[in-house]
Protein backbone atom coordinates (compact mmCIF):
# COMPACT_ATOMS: atom_id res chain seq x y z
CA UNK A 1 0.00 0.00 0.00
CA UNK A 2 1.39 3.18 -0.74
CA UNK A 3 2.84 4.93 1.94
CA UNK A 4 0.96 8.43 1.50
CA UNK A 5 -2.63 6.74 1.63
CA UNK A 6 -4.63 7.16 4.81
CA UNK A 7 -5.04 3.93 6.42
CA UNK A 8 -8.32 2.51 7.76
CA UNK A 9 -7.19 0.05 10.72
CA UNK A 10 -8.76 -1.85 13.37
CA UNK A 11 -6.75 -3.24 16.32
CA UNK A 12 -8.21 -5.45 18.95
CA UNK A 13 -6.80 -4.86 22.59
CA UNK A 14 -5.70 -1.09 21.62
CA UNK A 15 -5.78 0.51 24.90
CA UNK A 16 -2.75 -1.87 26.57
CA UNK A 17 0.42 -3.21 26.04
CA UNK A 18 1.54 -4.21 22.51
CA UNK A 19 -1.85 -2.71 21.04
CA UNK A 20 -1.32 0.47 22.28
CA UNK A 21 1.89 0.75 20.90
CA UNK A 22 0.69 0.02 17.48
CA UNK A 23 -2.61 2.16 17.64
CA UNK A 24 0.11 4.83 19.31
CA UNK A 25 2.47 4.53 16.05
CA UNK A 26 -0.20 4.54 13.18
CA UNK A 27 -2.40 7.05 15.14
CA UNK A 28 0.35 9.63 15.70
CA UNK A 29 1.52 8.97 11.93
CA UNK A 30 -2.04 10.21 10.32
CA UNK A 31 -4.44 7.27 9.97
CA UNK A 32 -7.79 6.73 11.53
CA UNK A 33 -7.70 3.67 13.76
CA UNK A 34 -10.47 1.55 15.64
CA UNK A 35 -9.54 0.07 19.10
CA UNK A 36 -11.33 -2.95 20.44
CA UNK A 37 -11.04 -3.36 23.73
CA UNK A 38 -13.14 -5.00 26.78
CA UNK A 39 -11.50 -2.18 29.49
CA UNK A 40 -13.09 0.72 29.89
CA UNK A 41 -10.97 2.58 32.23
CA UNK A 42 -8.20 2.33 29.56
CA UNK A 43 -10.15 2.98 26.65
CA UNK A 44 -10.66 6.30 28.77
CA UNK A 45 -7.51 6.56 29.62
CA UNK A 46 -5.97 6.37 25.97
CA UNK A 47 -8.56 8.51 24.18
CA UNK A 48 -7.50 11.29 27.28
CA UNK A 49 -3.72 11.07 25.54
CA UNK A 50 -4.76 11.61 22.08
CA UNK A 51 -3.33 15.71 22.24
CA UNK A 52 -0.07 14.43 22.80
CA UNK A 53 0.00 11.58 20.27
CA UNK A 54 -0.94 12.96 17.37
CA UNK A 55 1.83 14.42 16.10
CA UNK A 56 0.63 15.05 12.43
CA UNK A 57 -2.87 16.70 13.57
CA UNK A 58 -4.26 14.49 10.99
CA UNK A 59 -4.69 11.25 13.04
CA UNK A 60 -8.44 10.17 13.93
CA UNK A 61 -9.42 7.36 16.34
CA UNK A 62 -12.56 5.82 17.61
CA UNK A 63 -12.88 3.38 20.47
CA UNK A 64 -15.30 0.78 21.40
CA UNK A 65 -15.97 -1.38 24.11
CA UNK A 66 -16.00 -4.88 23.05
CA UNK A 67 -16.06 -7.85 24.55
CA UNK A 68 -14.67 -10.30 22.13
CA UNK A 69 -15.68 -13.49 24.10
CA UNK A 70 -19.48 -12.16 22.75
CA UNK A 71 -20.15 -12.84 19.77
CA UNK A 72 -23.10 -10.32 19.32
CA UNK A 73 -20.84 -7.68 20.16
CA UNK A 74 -18.02 -7.82 18.07
CA UNK A 75 -20.82 -8.30 15.02
CA UNK A 76 -21.89 -4.62 16.17
CA UNK A 77 -17.99 -3.52 16.34
CA UNK A 78 -18.16 -4.55 12.82
CA UNK A 79 -21.46 -2.77 11.90
CA UNK A 80 -19.73 0.44 13.77
CA UNK A 81 -16.53 0.09 11.82
CA UNK A 82 -18.56 -0.25 8.49
CA UNK A 83 -20.26 3.17 9.31
CA UNK A 84 -17.23 4.88 10.81
CA UNK A 85 -14.91 3.71 7.36
CA UNK A 86 -17.53 4.21 4.85
CA UNK A 87 -16.86 0.30 4.12
CA UNK A 88 -13.20 0.17 3.55
CA UNK A 89 -10.87 -1.39 5.71
CA UNK A 90 -7.54 -1.63 5.31
CA UNK A 91 -5.70 -3.23 8.33
CA UNK A 92 -7.70 -5.93 10.70
CA UNK A 93 -4.51 -6.45 13.42
CA UNK A 94 -6.18 -9.44 15.61
CA UNK A 95 -3.88 -8.64 18.87
CA UNK A 96 -6.17 -9.02 21.83
CA UNK A 97 -5.88 -11.68 24.33
CA UNK A 98 -7.69 -12.39 27.79
CA UNK A 99 -5.18 -11.17 30.57
CA UNK A 100 -3.23 -12.79 32.76
CA UNK A 101 -1.57 -15.21 30.05
CA UNK A 102 -1.12 -17.90 33.29
CA UNK A 103 -3.81 -19.52 34.77
CA UNK A 104 -5.38 -16.82 37.79
CA UNK A 105 -5.08 -17.31 41.27
CA UNK A 106 -2.07 -18.93 40.77
CA UNK A 107 -3.88 -22.21 40.00
CA UNK A 108 -2.72 -24.68 37.63
CA UNK A 109 -4.26 -26.74 35.14
CA UNK A 110 -4.79 -29.84 37.13
CA UNK A 111 -6.83 -27.41 39.79
CA UNK A 112 -9.87 -29.66 40.31
CA UNK A 113 -12.39 -26.56 39.96
CA UNK A 114 -14.33 -25.44 37.02
CA UNK A 115 -13.63 -22.29 37.01
CA UNK A 116 -10.17 -23.68 35.56
CA UNK A 117 -12.25 -24.79 32.50
CA UNK A 118 -14.45 -21.60 32.39
CA UNK A 119 -10.63 -19.88 31.84
CA UNK A 120 -10.18 -21.85 29.45
CA UNK A 121 -13.16 -21.03 27.79
CA UNK A 122 -12.86 -17.66 27.70
CA UNK A 123 -9.02 -17.22 26.86
CA UNK A 124 -9.87 -19.21 23.61
CA UNK A 125 -12.75 -17.52 23.22
CA UNK A 126 -10.64 -14.31 22.96
CA UNK A 127 -8.05 -15.42 21.76
CA UNK A 128 -8.80 -18.07 18.85
CA UNK A 129 -12.54 -17.44 18.15
CA UNK A 130 -12.46 -14.04 17.74
CA UNK A 131 -9.75 -13.34 15.63
CA UNK A 132 -11.51 -16.18 12.61
CA UNK A 133 -15.26 -13.73 13.77
CA UNK A 134 -13.65 -10.92 13.33
CA UNK A 135 -12.03 -11.85 9.83
CA UNK A 136 -14.89 -13.47 8.72
CA UNK A 137 -16.86 -10.15 9.24
CA UNK A 138 -14.70 -7.70 8.04
CA UNK A 139 -14.51 -9.77 4.36
CA UNK A 140 -16.17 -6.93 2.73
CA UNK A 141 -14.96 -3.99 4.27
CA UNK A 142 -11.34 -5.35 3.53
CA UNK A 143 -12.50 -6.31 -0.28
CA UNK A 144 -13.38 -2.66 -0.66
CA UNK A 145 -10.15 -1.14 0.99
CA UNK A 146 -6.64 -1.03 0.17
CA UNK A 147 -5.29 -0.26 -2.95
CA UNK A 148 -6.10 -0.72 -6.74
CA UNK A 149 -3.41 -4.03 -6.88
CA UNK A 150 -3.86 -5.61 -3.23
CA UNK A 151 -7.27 -5.35 -0.95
CA UNK A 152 -6.99 -4.52 2.83
CA UNK A 153 -5.20 -7.29 4.91
CA UNK A 154 -5.04 -8.78 8.37
CA UNK A 155 -2.34 -9.40 10.55
CA UNK A 156 -2.44 -11.97 13.59
CA UNK A 157 -0.32 -11.04 16.71
CA UNK A 158 0.90 -14.59 17.89
CA UNK A 159 3.43 -15.21 20.34
CA UNK A 160 6.62 -17.65 20.75
CA UNK A 161 4.48 -19.26 23.65
CA UNK A 162 2.74 -21.18 20.58
CA UNK A 163 6.48 -22.90 19.87
CA UNK A 164 8.20 -23.05 23.32
CA UNK A 165 5.47 -23.03 26.39
CA UNK A 166 6.71 -21.83 30.09
CA UNK A 167 4.54 -22.88 32.98
CA UNK A 168 0.77 -22.87 33.56
CA UNK A 169 0.92 -21.23 29.92
CA UNK A 170 -1.76 -24.03 28.20
CA UNK A 171 -4.26 -21.68 27.07
CA UNK A 172 -2.52 -19.12 26.28
CA UNK A 173 0.14 -21.46 24.22
CA UNK A 174 -3.04 -22.98 23.07
CA UNK A 175 -4.65 -20.10 21.50
CA UNK A 176 -1.67 -18.71 19.76
CA UNK A 177 -0.49 -21.84 18.32
CA UNK A 178 -3.91 -21.94 17.04
CA UNK A 179 -3.57 -18.42 15.58
CA UNK A 180 -0.63 -19.34 13.83
CA UNK A 181 -2.80 -22.24 11.78
CA UNK A 182 -5.90 -19.94 11.39
CA UNK A 183 -3.50 -17.18 9.90
CA UNK A 184 -2.03 -20.08 7.35
CA UNK A 185 -5.69 -21.64 6.14
CA UNK A 186 -6.80 -18.03 6.42
CA UNK A 187 -4.36 -16.65 3.74
CA UNK A 188 -4.70 -19.58 1.43
CA UNK A 189 -9.07 -19.36 1.80
CA UNK A 190 -9.07 -15.32 1.53
CA UNK A 191 -6.09 -15.34 -1.44
CA UNK A 192 -7.92 -17.12 -3.71
CA UNK A 193 -11.35 -16.07 -3.32
CA UNK A 194 -9.94 -12.44 -2.59
CA UNK A 195 -6.83 -11.29 -2.86
CA UNK A 196 -6.76 -10.68 0.72
CA UNK A 197 -3.16 -10.97 2.44
CA UNK A 198 -3.06 -13.07 6.08
CA UNK A 199 0.30 -12.88 8.31
CA UNK A 200 1.21 -13.41 11.20
CA UNK A 201 3.87 -11.44 13.69
CA UNK A 202 5.16 -14.02 16.81
CA UNK A 203 6.61 -11.30 19.39
CA UNK A 204 8.97 -13.33 22.21
CA UNK A 205 9.77 -10.98 25.07
CA UNK A 206 8.36 -7.51 24.61
CA UNK A 207 8.30 -5.24 27.48
CA UNK A 208 5.37 -2.91 27.70
CA UNK A 209 4.76 -2.56 31.17
CA UNK A 210 5.09 0.85 30.60
CA UNK A 211 1.63 0.53 28.01
CA UNK A 212 -1.32 1.19 30.20
CA UNK A 213 -2.86 3.68 32.08
CA UNK A 214 -1.37 3.09 35.74
CA UNK A 215 2.33 3.62 34.13
CA UNK A 216 1.60 6.68 32.58
CA UNK A 217 0.31 8.25 36.03
CA UNK A 218 3.54 6.85 37.79
CA UNK A 219 5.37 8.08 34.90
CA UNK A 220 7.14 4.37 34.44
CA UNK A 221 9.65 4.27 31.74
CA UNK A 222 10.55 1.02 29.20
CA UNK A 223 13.29 0.30 31.31
CA UNK A 224 12.01 0.26 34.66
CA UNK A 225 12.08 -3.12 35.84
CA UNK A 226 14.86 -4.29 33.56
CA UNK A 227 18.31 -5.55 35.21
CA UNK A 228 21.20 -5.94 33.38
CA UNK A 229 20.44 -9.84 33.52
CA UNK A 230 17.18 -9.05 31.31
CA UNK A 231 19.08 -7.88 28.46
CA UNK A 232 22.00 -10.21 28.73
CA UNK A 233 19.38 -13.08 28.13
CA UNK A 234 19.42 -11.48 24.88
CA UNK A 235 21.63 -12.07 21.99
CA UNK A 236 20.11 -8.71 20.87
CA UNK A 237 21.45 -7.20 23.43
CA UNK A 238 18.23 -5.94 24.96
CA UNK A 239 14.35 -6.76 25.63
CA UNK A 240 12.15 -6.33 23.06
CA UNK A 241 10.62 -2.79 22.29
CA UNK A 242 6.86 -2.06 20.90
CA UNK A 243 8.38 -0.18 18.17
CA UNK A 244 10.41 -3.14 16.85
CA UNK A 245 6.89 -4.70 17.00
CA UNK A 246 5.25 -2.13 14.78
CA UNK A 247 8.57 -1.91 11.93
CA UNK A 248 7.15 -5.54 11.42
CA UNK A 249 3.74 -4.41 11.62
CA UNK A 250 4.22 -1.61 8.90
CA UNK A 251 6.39 -4.13 6.72
CA UNK A 252 3.54 -6.19 6.53
CA UNK A 253 1.07 -3.54 5.51
CA UNK A 254 2.90 -2.70 2.29
CA UNK A 255 4.25 -5.85 1.66
CA UNK A 256 1.75 -6.83 -1.25
CA UNK A 257 3.43 -9.93 -2.76
CA UNK A 258 3.63 -11.57 1.36
CA UNK A 259 0.98 -13.44 2.86
CA UNK A 260 0.72 -16.52 5.11
CA UNK A 261 4.09 -15.99 6.46
CA UNK A 262 5.30 -15.51 10.04
CA UNK A 263 7.52 -13.12 11.31
CA UNK A 264 8.97 -13.73 14.83
CA UNK A 265 10.10 -10.87 16.52
CA UNK A 266 12.53 -12.17 19.40
CA UNK A 267 16.23 -11.14 20.64
CA UNK A 268 16.45 -13.65 22.96
CA UNK A 269 17.35 -16.89 20.88
CA UNK A 270 19.03 -19.28 23.20
CA UNK A 271 17.57 -17.17 25.89
CA UNK A 272 17.47 -19.22 29.25
CA UNK A 273 14.04 -20.41 30.47
CA UNK A 274 13.39 -19.62 34.47
CA UNK A 275 11.10 -21.74 36.53
CA UNK A 276 10.49 -21.58 40.17
CA UNK A 277 11.41 -24.16 42.17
Amino acid sequence: MAAAKRLNIIITGGARGIGRGIFRHFFGAGHHVLILDSNESELAHVTSQLGRWNLTKKGNVSAIRCDLRDRNSIKDAVKEAETLFDGKLDVLINNAFATPHIWSNDRAMDDPSEGIMEEWDMKIAVGLTAPFLLSRLCVPLLKAGGTDTSPGCIINVSSTRAYQSELNHEAYSAAKAGLLGLNQSMAVSLGHNHKIRVNAIIPGWIHVDNENMGADEKGTLWEDALGDEDMKWHPAGRVGKVEDVVKAVEYLVGAEFVTGQEIVIDGGVGRKMVYPE
